[in-house]
């Protein structure tokens, strides 16, 4: 309950009241004592020492006096007005000077038990006047030795302080009432002002709870211009900047959240412990396994093998790369600790580079092929017209017979080149398509007739099944019939002589198809993945002495892939190949 505001207060107003009044009750009650001790001594002094007639009268005896107490008890009583003697609060008492024992006085009763007062024992002792007073004392007194007719006397005033006790109590009630009073009007004063104080700050105080509970919008009305005004036009003023600031912060939050979770690299981030504080899909999908945030997995799980976690928090380069193959898939980490002094944690970034070391082992496989193709060639070439050059006299026929190798050879390197530009011009987006529409059919049995000779010298059988009735279709014809060709020309390349090639086609919905199938040496199963790959054969002898280049069915692979069709080695049972091609009927989608 002393924690609110309005409490304490009103505590520190009644603390403030009771304290002013209690030091100017001690301030008044020392100052009526001291008074009242003054105002004592001062009217002792006047009589006693500035009236000659009083002092004569207490020392000079009469003649025929027999007791000095009883004529000293005399004069005092003519003296009681001036002495303040009213026989209730202040008595004169005449004692012995010699033992201090009652011999007369105002009050007869108390004169038999007087107290030895320490200005009685200095009249008695030391002959002397005692007036030392005391402000603590409940009384006040005046011991004055008189010497009367040869004898000894000790006048002794004493007061009580009745007078001096019924002022202070007065004085104690009127501080009681005055302090009654003030509390009252402290207790609502302070409620007045905790309440001009409080309602402010508890305005404030709400304000400050709903910034914390994320609600910026709400601005605080303070019409004061005092300090707590000021206060709380710099919090409006703050909460404004703060929600700004977490705007900005959100706005950047949500960018990375965006960009990790949309990233093609997996991204795994751990804190200093190893426990796991984000991860993306992509480094779920590339590690094959699910990483929540903050549960059993950790860095020990997924990348201790690699480097433990001290290692790369301590890491005094800027990451740690390791290259590991994980199932299929050869994945390249980059380690690398963040907020290095104080080993906040360690950002994981995960590349899969299976295609990149795939298309580099392509690129090499691709030089070493076009180097070789090239090679082979050349250097029959380079024999032939060496013999030749070395010869001159050479029959006719055996020189003729040269000059076709090297005429073959020099078409080979010209179909091989042309090829190649056709692929790269492919590659690089250059080569322009032709569209237009024409019957499908049509091209099947120009197709057909073009291969028709070749096949018969093979005796092979070939037959065109399913044509009639086609529709027309969107496409580029002449590359369509370059691909037609490819697939019938290496049907009949790799079916030995007297095989069976079957040309079927058909329309499937929106699209147009056909399957060319032998009964030739086929594809190892180890090697059908491969056979749309560049510079991939078969038969590597039987397709060089035919002229093959091994780019045929990459080049009619692309031509497909430009008309949105699709061109697959379909799975059969039993010896030979078939290659089916698919072709939209309305073209591609401009």
């Amino acid at each position: 309950m002393l924690r609110s505001l309005h409490m304490k207060l009103v505590l520190i107003m009644v603390l403030l009241v009771v304290s002013l009044m209690t030091i100017a009750g001690a301030f008044l009650v020392n100052s009526v004592n001291r008074f009242y001790l003054n105002e004592f001594y001062s009217q002792m002094v006047e009589v006693f020492n500035n009236d000659p007639e009083l002092v004569r009268d207490l020392t000079t005896a009469t003649e025929d006096e027999t007791d000095g107490a009883q004529a000293l008890n005399q004069v005092l009583k003519t003296y009681m007005g001036a002495l303040g003697v009213d026989g209730r609060n202040r008595d004169y008492y005449i004692l012995d000077g010699k033992t201090g024992s009652y011999l007369a006085g105002s009050n007869e009763l108390e004169g038999q038990s007087l107290e030895m007062t320490p200005n009685l024992l200095t009249a008695l002792t030391q002959g002397e006047e005692g007036s030392r007073s005391d402000l603590t004392a409940s009384y006040m007194d005046l011991a004055i030795p008189i010497e009367r007719g040869g004898e000894s006397f000790i006048i002794y005033i004493l007061d009580q302080r009745v007078s001096v006790q019924e002022l202070n109590n007065q004085i104690f009630r009127l501080i009681i009432e005055a302090l009654v009073f003030g509390l009252v009007i402290s207790v609502l004063l302070s409620f007045l002002l905790s309440r001009a104080m409080v309602t402010p700050i508890g305005a404030l105080t709400r304000g400050a709870k709903r910034v914390a509970e994320g609600d910026f919008g709400h601005e605080i009305q303070v019409s004061s211009h005092d300090e707590i005004g000021i206060l709380t036009d710099t919090f409006n003023d703050m909460a404004g900047q703060l929600q700004s600031t977490i705007q900005e912060v959100d706005n950047e939050r949500t960018k990375l959240s965006t960009l990790f979770l949309h990233m093609t690299d997996g991204v795994v981030a751990f804190n200093g412990q190893g426990e796991v504080i984000h991860s993306n899909p992509a480094a779920e999908e590339m590690l094959d396994m699910a990483i929540p945030v903050g549960g059993s997995v950790r860095y020990q799980d997924l990348f201790g093998e690699i480097a433990p976690l001290e290692t790369v928090l301590n890491l005094e380069t800027d990451c740690l790369e390791s290259e590991t193959v994980r199932g299929e898939r050869i994945l390249l980490f980059l380690m690398a600790p963040f907020d290095r002094e104080k080993q906040a944690g360690v950002l994981v970034v995960v590349h899969d580079v299976t295609q990149q070391v795939k298309n580099e082992t392509m690129r090499r496989e691709f030089v070493a092929n076009v180097s070789h193709e090239l090679r082979t060639p050349l250097t029959n070439i380079r024999s032939y017209a060496e013999t030749l050059a070395e010869n001159p006299d050479l029959p006719p026929d055996m020189m003729g017979s040269f000059l076709g190798v090297i005429l073959n050879e020099s078409d080979r390197m010209t179909h091989i080149v042309q090829d190649l530009l056709t692929l790269s011009r492919f590659d690089s987006g250059h080569s322009q398509l032709t569209f237009t529409r024409f019957p499908f059919g049509d091209v099947l049995r120009d197709s057909y007739q073009a291969v028709l000779m070749e096949a018969q010298r093979h005796d092979h059988q070939l037959k065109l099944m399913g044509h009639e009735n086609l529709p027309e279709i969107r496409a580029d014809r002449e590359r369509v019939l370059q691909v037609i060709m490819n697939v019938l020309s290496n049907a009949i390349k790799y079916t030995p002589d007297g095989g069976r090639i079957l040309m079927m086609a058909g329309q499937t919905g929106d699209k147009v198809w056909l399957e060319v199938e032998d009964n030739g040496i086929g594809i190892p199963d180890g090697d059908r993945e491969r056979i749309f790959e560049r510079f991939y054969r078969v038969d590597k002898a039987r397709s060089r002495e035919s002229g093959g280049t091994g780019l045929g069915l990459s080049i009619a692979q692309e031509i497909i892939q430009r008309h949105e069709g699709s061109l697959t080695l379909v799975d059969r049972e039993g010896p030979g190949t078939t290659i089916r091609m698919e072709l939209k009927v309305g073209g591609p989608q401009v």
